[in-house]
């Protein structure tokens, strides 16, 4: 069974830093596109990073410059290199995996993770 498990979360400054991580396991078949989601309360989830399966890269106009998503394929990890944080990028930010259809931001998931919470003051 396929499981996602975030970690790396936490309380930062603005200006601060953080680096997310997730761990998948239970993939078979090779290797998938995965991708950082987050929400916000009162808002709804939107796409922060995604990274296909050839490894090319698509972020959200609102972290572009400042995230940068990686993976380590023969680990099954995922990363989110967060940069000059603001209040406006507290959320929970969400692991997912599985691109069933769609390209880049406008992938549509078919695993998730729990999430692991983000709170810049």
């Amino acid at each position: 069974d396929v499981q996602l498990v975030e970690s790396g979360g936490g309380s930062v400054q603005g200006g601060g830093s953080l680096r997310l991580f997730c761990a998948a396991s239970g993939f078979t078949g090779g290797t998938y596109s995965m991708a950082w989601f987050r929400q916000a309360p009162g808002k709804q989830r939107e796409p922060v990073a995604v990274i296909d399966t050839s490894g090319r890269t698509s972020y959200a106009d609102s972290v572009k410059g400042r995230f940068t998503i990686s993976a380590d394929n023969l680990k099954n990890h995922l990363y989110l290199e967060m940069n000059a944080l603001n209040p406006d990028d507290t959320a929970m930010y969400i692991c997912a995996a599985h691109c069933l259809r769609g390209r880049g931001l406008a992938c549509v998931f078919g695993y998730w993770g729990q999430g692991t919470q983000v709170t810049v003051s």
